[in-house]
């Protein structure tokens, strides 16, 4: 082959590898972006939730005001879609491992002499479909985060301010260094206490305060409540069981006083009838005094008139007539 026929064929070749490098690049580009589509550049929000963007670039970089709906979502370039639930759940505030934590989440307090107290407590809370972004661009924590971090803070401030205003027990002197039980509390001064109708009143209204605030940031809080009981000092515990043992005892007292109340009572009216009976025959015999000389004379000859307990029998084998020998 001549030098001008080698040239003619490299010349021809020159746009076939030229083709053949742009279909590799276009199938590279291909395949890359088709797995970015399906695998990382895709996020998926399910029902009961609102996807949060997040971009870098263009011209309102930063978390993005509208809510992403349930359903297939694309990430460009520089941006990030945050899950944020807004179905309803249960969240609990517990002093032993759960779902919910692992860690010790128990709610202290103290009530108005300063006892220290604790106790779980649960909400029942979600957040708004159009107001999960807002929360977000606020807080920039996922909202586990929020209910472990900023909500119990509430929570616990709340409940605190509450029972910093009502005693442990009405009944019970609970100021500290002082003998628990030794003097009550004035009726006046005590509407509520923690071991009685102040225990609701007091999460009622720490529930008013957490509701409150937080229903402007776009978190509805539908319920508050305590889960069990609250854990009282083992000095306030003590004098409880101590009043409960006193107050039985003094109750078994009262009902055995009663009962011999009852029974004195029963045997001075028993009394009363036989000494009535006995004046009434005492007048009827001596209104009657031939009434003792028939009754002599019947017992003498060994008759027992009737109503009679004993007959004396007469003179004879079975005795003496009494006043005779």
């Amino acid at each position: 082959m001549s030098a001008s026929d080698n040239k003619i064929t490299r010349m021809s070749q020159g746009p076939r590898v030229a083709r053949v490098g742009l279909t590799v690049a276009l199938l590279t580009v291909l395949l890359v972006g088709g797995g970015c589509t399906v695998t990382a550049c895709s996020t998926t929000v399910e029902s009961g939730e609102a996807g949060i963007k997040t971009t870098r670039f263009g011209a309102n970089p930063g978390v993005q005001p509208i809510e992403l709906r349930p359903g297939w979502h694309w990430k460009g370039i520089g941006e990030e879609i945050i899950i944020y639930p807004t179905r309803q759940r249960t969240y609990s505030y517990t002093r032993e491992a759960n779902s919910d934590g692992k860690e010790n989440e128990e709610i202290a307090f103290a009530d108005q002499t300063g006892l220290p107290m604790t106790a779980d407590v649960n909400l029942t809370i979600r957040v708004r479909d159009d107001r999960a972004a807002e929360l977000y661009a606020r807080w920039r924590q996922p909202f586990d985060d929020l209910l472990d971090g900023q909500i119990r803070n509430d929570v616990r401030s709340a409940i605190a301010k509450e029972t910093e205003q009502v005693p442990v027990s009405c009944n019970l002197n609970t100021t500290p260094g002082a003998a628990v039980g030794s003097a009550p509390i004035a009726a006046a001064a005590c509407t509520g206490s923690l071991m009685g109708a102040g225990r609701q009143q007091v999460i009622q209204r720490a529930f008013q305060r957490v509701r409150t605030k937080w229903a402007a940031e776009g978190v509805e809080i539908s319920q508050m409540e305590w889960v069990g009981t609250i854990r009282y000092p083992p000095s306030v515990t003590a004098a409880v069981e101590a009043r409960t043992q006193t107050e039985q005892r003094t109750l078994a007292a009262q009902q055995k006083a009663a009962e011999a109340r009852a029974n004195a009572e029963a045997a001075i009216e028993t009394a009363r009838g036989i000494a009535e009976s006995t004046r009434l025959r005492g007048e009827a015999l001596r209104a009657n005094p031939e009434i003792i000389q028939q009754i002599y004379a019947e017992k003498s000859q060994g008759l027992c008139p009737p109503g009679t307990d004993t007959c004396i029998i007469g003179q004879g084998a079975w005795g003496l007539v009494p006043g005779k020998e």
